[in-house]
C-alpha cells in the first residue's frame, strides 16, 4: 500500500477500505547507526536545567535563547484526545538525528536537511509526581499515520501501515505527538526533543555513567566494544550503547530498546548523585548544554516554564520508574517490522489514562528483544 492512500488513522493489521497489506517477505535487517535518533537525555536535560537554573541571575537571558519550542497546540487545533484532570501528566520525549551539524558526525549520512525520530518514549506521570511510567514506542511499528500538515504549511494525507518514524520526518513534533495521540487516544500535555550531540555533551559534562554488562558488546555499527564488566562510560560510548542492537540480543530494535531503558536508570542515578550543587561552573555548563539540546512545546519554551516543570520531576528517582515497551510481536511476513498487539496495548492506553499501573499481563508475551539484563546501574 502505498503511503498516498487515505486510511481512517489506527492501528494496522486488518482489512479497511483499501483492503488488506500486501507485505514482502525478508530477514530481519542490520541497523544502520547513522539512523538512530537519541531522545533519552531530554528526560534528564529537564532536571539539569532545573538545577543548573539555581542563582543564575544574568545568564539566565542567555539561557533563554537557547531554547527551541514548537506550539503543539496551535498545530493540532481542538480535535485532540480529552486532557486528563486527575493530576497526572504525558509528555512524548523523541530524538531527532537531524543530519546538520555536528549531528552529521555523530549520525552519519548526507546532509540532506532530514531528520528521523528512531524511538520515542510516552512518560507517564503519576499524581502526587513520585512515580513515573515510561513507554518505548519502536521506530519499525506499523501504524496508520493521520494527515499531518509540516511546519511550512504543507498538508500530508493520511498513509496505511507506515514505519512509526515517518511521522516526524513528515510532519515534524506536531505530526509525531498527533500520531501519538491517535496510536494512544492518550492526550499528550508536553513534547521533549534531544540531538544527538547534545546528548553526548551532556553525559561527558556529567563526569560519564556507570554501568554493568552482563555480557561482551561488540557492535562495529555502533562503534561499540566492551568486555563483560562494570565501566564508566564517555559520552561517545554512551552513544554507542544506545545505538547498539547487534551486540547483544536478537539484533532487532526491540533489544536496542531494553538496553536504553537500564541506561535511563543508570543515567538518572548518576544526576542523583553527582554533587552538582557544590560547582557552579559545572551547573552553568550543564544548563547550557541541556538548553541547547532540547526542543520543547512551547509550554516548556522558556527557562521558567522549564524549570517549574522540571522541579515537579525531581521526586522521581530511578526505583519509581516503571518502562516497559508498547505490546508488539513481529510482523510474520515480514520480521524487520513489528505490529502493535491491540488488546494488550489498550491495557497500557487505559492504565495512563485512569493514572494507574501498567498491568503485567499487558507485556507478557510480547515481543521483547532479548536483550533485558545485559546492562544495569553499578
Amino acid at each position: 500500500m502505498s503511503a498516498e492512500s487515505t486510511p481512517e488513522p489506527g492501528i494496522p493489521g486488518g482489512t479497511g477500505p483499501t483492503g488488506p497489506r500486501n507485505r514482502g517477505k525478508g530477514r530481519r535487517r542490520k541497523a544502520r547507526a547513522r539512523r538512530r535518533g537519541l531522545m533519552i537525555a531530554a528526560w534528564t536535560a529537564a532536571g539539569v536545567v532545573v538545577l543548573g537554573g539555581t542563582g543564575l541571575g544574568y545568564v539566565y537571558f542567555k539561557l533563554n535563547g537557547n531554547l527551541k519550542s514548537v506550539d503543539i497546540d496551535q498545530a493540532l487545533g481542538t480535535d485532540r484526545p480529552t486532557k486528563a484532570d486527575n493530576g497526572s501528566e504525558n509528555i512524548l520525549v523523541l530524538g531527532s538525528d537531524t543530519r546538520s551539524g555536528s549531528n552529521k558526525k555523530l549520525g552519519g549520512g548526507a546532509d540532506d536537511g532530514s531528520a528521523r525520530s528512531d524511538t520515542a518514549m510516552i512518560v507517564h506521570v503519576y499524581k502526587g509526581h513520585k512515580r513515573a511510567s515510561v513507554v518505548s514506542v519502536p521506530r519499525d511499528t506499523l501504524i496508520n499515520r493521520p494527515a499531518c500538515t509540516d511546519p511550512k504549511g504543507v498538508t500530508h494525507d493520511a498513509a496505511r501501515d507506515v514505519m512509526f518514524n515517518s511521522a516526524y520526518s513528515t510532519g515534524g513534533a506536531a505530526c509525531a505527538v498527533k500520531t501519538v495521540e491517535s496510536l494512544t487516544g492518550v492526550r499528550m500535555d508536553h513534547y521533549l526533543e534531544v540531538d544527538f550531540s547534545g546528548f553526548q555533551k551532556l553525559i561527558d559534562q556529567l563526569g560519564g555513567v556507570r554501568i554493568t554488562t552482563t555480557k561482551n558488546i561488540d557492535d562495529p555499527d555502533s562503534h561499540l566494544r566492551l568486555k563483560a564488566g562494570t565501566h564508566t562510560l564517555d559520552g561517545r560510548q554512551a552513544l554507542g550503547l544506545v545505538r547498539t542492537r547487534h551486540g547483544v540480543g536478537d539484533g532487532s530494535d526491540l533489544g536496542r530498546i531494553q538496553l536504553q531503558q537500564a541506561f535511563v536508570k543508570a543515567l538518572i542515578d548518576q544526576v542523583e548523585h553527582v554533587g552538582l550543587l557544590g560547582n557552579p561552573k559545572k551547573l552553568l555548563d550543564l544548563a547550557d548544554t541541556a538548553t541547547k539540546a532540547v526542543t520543547t512545546d512551547s509550554h516548556l519554551g522558556s527557562v521558567n516554564s522549564l524549570m517549574s516543570f522540571a522541579d515537579g520531576l525531581k521526586g522521581i528517582g530511578a526505583s519509581g520508574m516503571t518502562m516497559v515497551t508498547m505490546p508488539v510481536q513481529y510482523d510474520p511476513a515480514n520480521p524487520n517490522r513489528v505490529l502493535v498487539q491491540q488488546s494488550k496495548a489498550r491495557l497500557v492506553w487505559n492504565a495512563l489514562k485512569t493514572d494507574t499501573a501498567i498491568p503485567k499481563a499487558a507485556t507478557t508475551g510480547t515481543a521483547t528483544g532479548e536483550a533485558a539484563g545485559v546492562v544495569a546501574s553499578s
